[in-house]
């Protein structure tokens, strides 16, 4: 079955840095570019359906096609997610989490 897709591009403040974060402008923007982490609000891409609401924790990445994708644990429920990393996400962050696995 094919994840149904959502646009949702919004500002949002991090509830891990309190930093503010702007939308990305050209897919959807589902976690800060300077901590990366994300938060735990959807079942299928962009439906803000999940009841969780924990922060999504950094914990690793993977190869995906050309790019990326962002391994998380949540903080609340312990559940793995990924997301594609964004172009103007934090390098330094990144190649950390690539030394850690």
């Amino acid at each position: 079955m094919m994840k149904r897709f959502t646009m949702k591009d919004e500002n949002f403040t991090c509830e891990h840095c309190k930093k503010e974060v702007n939308k990305l402008n050209y897919t959807a923007r589902d976690h800060c570019p300077y901590c990366l982490y994300s938060k735990h609000v959807d079942h299928l891409p962009g439906d803000r359906a999940n009841p969780c609401r924990g922060l999504l924790k950094p914990i690793g990445i993977e190869p995906f096609k050309q790019r990326y994708k962002i391994v998380y644990r949540c903080e609340t429920c312990g559940q793995f997610h990924r997301n594609i990393m964004a172009s103007d996400d934090n390098m330094d962050l990144i190649i950390a989490l690539s030394v850690k696995q």
